[in-house]
């Protein structure tokens, strides 16, 4: 028995929907989409068009503002290394990821930009004033994740937002714990969402996703063919070509359409309950046990993360123990440097992270199965 509680790397299984595409578009989209007027080609590319009008209409985009990433940390790094292009001020939060805090360090690193690093605390309003706290002229651009990857806590990216529009910053977001889990449209403020397109957005591995409003320009980080000014040496400045160099995935691109499909339908706000329901029973079924801290703050808002250790043990043990159960949770310290430092889990952490497939009664038997560890 296999039980799959380490969704926020991935989420496992996929819908039934999600497959269907996949076999679908090996059969069926055989060209090469943007590259020539050939059968073939014509319905590659009129498929991948459809997968950016679904995309779009989830997020509340122009479909020509859907740009294909391989993943989120192709994605946030085409879109902070683009932004930062010329110089200028950055401000990140405490809680990135590696995806976002390692592009921003290394151009600080190299003298290429100045970088600030904003505390995130459980309410909203600190949060808020640390980073207006670090606005300068020359700051060019916030880069926030929309939910922690550790513990899911949500951080105030809407008051952010407007804190970016008032002063004509540009507000990156890292969606990859937050689309699909959350309600999230450029309409809050977002200026570039970037996220992945194999977590709860339901697609394969190898997804990912940009999605602009179009306000600042996007600086290339590649060059290469895009289908388009073939006999020009310059890359296109307009998305999505600008942001394409390459052949496009087009079987994750199709898997990707059909799991966001798939989020439409069912419903983010009923995923979210169910999923919710599973980390509150989870918690439930762990509270008063001393050994077992759980990270979580009741001044906070959280996607349905939990992060836990057990005293005595470290986070790896746990992890391996539960493994030889046929429990799949990650340990560690889940690429996010920042976010362990300021929470002091100086071994790392186990996580705890359903899906809409996760079942209350696994979470019960895993719980019981850690207060016997």
């Amino acid at each position: 028995m296999i039980v799959n509680f380490d969704n926020a790397a991935t989420t496992y299984p996929k819908p039934d929907c999600v497959k269907a595409a996949v076999y679908e578009a090996m059969d069926s989209y055989g060209g090469n989409a943007g590259r020539g007027g050939h059968a073939l080609a014509a319905a590659t590319s009129e498929a991948v068009y459809s997968a950016r009008e679904e995309i779009a209409s989830l997020f509340g985009a122009e479909p020509e503002n859907v740009v294909f990433a391989m993943n989120c940390t192709h994605a946030l790094n085409m879109a902070i290394q683009g932004i930062m292009a010329d110089g200028g001020h950055l401000i990140i939060s405490a809680m990135e990821h590696n995806s976002s805090a390692r592009p921003a360090a290394k151009l600080a690193a190299d003298g290429r930009i100045t970088l600030s690093v904003a505390e995130v605390y459980p309410e909203a309003e600190k949060t808020l004033t640390g980073f207006r706290s670090m606005i300068r002229p020359d700051t060019k651009a916030i880069v926030c994740t929309l939910a922690s990857n550790v513990t899911g806590q949500i951080l105030p990216f809407r008051a952010i937002a407007q804190l970016c529009r008032e002063r004509g910053i540009c507000f990156i977001a890292d969606g990859a714990q937050a689309c699909g889990v959350i309600d999230v449209k450029l309409s809050d403020g977002i200026n570039i969402l970037c996220t992945a397109g194999h977590k709860g957005l339901y697609g394969i591995t190898g997804t990912g996703l940009l999605v602009t409003d179009g306000r600042f320009p996007i600086a290339p980080i590649m060059q290469g063919g895009t289908g388009t000014d073939s006999m020009s040496l310059r890359q296109p400045t307009l998305p999505p070509e600008s942001l394409e160099s390459g052949t496009v995935g087009v079987i994750g691109i199709m898997s990707l359409k059909a799991g966001a499909g798939f989020v439409r339908r069912t419903g983010i706000a009923n995923i979210f309950r169910h999923e919710d329901a599973v980390c509150r029973r989870f918690m439930r079924e762990l509270s008063g046990d001393s050994r077992i801290t759980v990270y979580r703050s009741p001044a906070a808002r959280y996607v349905p993360i939990v992060a836990f250790n057990v005293a005595g043990l470290t986070s790896g043990d746990v992890a391996a123990r539960l493994a030889e159960e046929g429990y799949c949770l990650r340990a560690g310290y889940h690429c996010s440097a920042l976010a362990h430092t300021m929470l002091g889990t100086e071994n790392g952490a186990v996580r705890f992270s359903p899906s809409y497939f996760s079942r209350e009664e696994d979470a019960v038997r895993l719980a019981e199965l850690i207060k016997n560890l």
